[in-house]
């Protein structure tokens, strides 16, 4: 079994992982343990941890959100893995570093997997039909969840709290993504999907 830790942003995605991806993880050889920043991250904290859980893990991700990064100024998503990875690269010298060591930043935060089946909202809260339909107004919008965009007023979470306002991010979050499914997350959200391939492909390796 590869040792798998994943840097997450907070106790939503920390949840998450647990809820989510470990049991799907651990069929491909693979166990993961979600560690929580609790906020606050950059790409210097973010890189610096992410090198010392290396050493005592055999592949270290993060889960992190592209909205509430710290100090990214102007830079693209791919931009900002990029300036990750070559952070990572001047800590973790071996050979192998790339391959298991490798920053995911969610496009643009958590709240937009949840996009990929806004009915199980209805189903795992106690919602209004009205609420879904609105929600399944604001994903037809997009050609992807993954594309619901990035400003104080329209991120993910914030198209969600405008609908329903009692959402509870730590505790609906992640329930409403258990109830979607790994598979329709994926099959919605073509980003993520690469993030768990690549996180499969852990469990090949001697």
């Amino acid at each position: 079994m590869n040792r798998l830790a994943i840097l997450v942003e907070g106790p939503t995605e920390e949840e998450f992982v647990n809820l989510v991806l470990a049991e799907h993880l651990r069929e491909k050889g693979i166990e993961p343990t979600p560690i929580s920043l609790n906020g606050g991250v950059n790409v210097y904290r973010l890189a610096a941890e992410m090198a010392n859980l290396s050493w005592n893990f055999d592949a270290v991700t993060s889960l992190v959100d592209f909205y509430g990064f710290r100090g990214k100024g102007n830079a693209t998503l791919d931009e900002l893995e990029e300036r990750i990875k070559e952070e990572i690269s001047q800590k973790v010298r071996s050979s192998d570093a790339h391959s298991r060591v490798f920053a995911y930043v969610q496009q643009y935060e958590f709240e937009g997997l949840l996009f990929s089946d806004v009915s199980a909202f209805g189903r795992a809260l106690i919602v209004q039909d009205k609420c879904v339909d609105e929600l399944l107004n604001i994903r037809a919008e997009f050609p992807t969840p993954e594309d619901i965009n990035n400003s104080p007023n329209t991120a993910p979470s914030k198209r969600i709290k405008n609908v329903i306002p009692l959402y509870g991010k730590h505790v609906d979050g992640p329930l409403i993504a258990e109830e979607i499914g790994l598979r329709a997350i994926r099959a919605e959200c073509p980003r993520f999907n690469e993030w768990v391939k690549r996180m499969e492909s852990l469990g090949d390796a001697p």
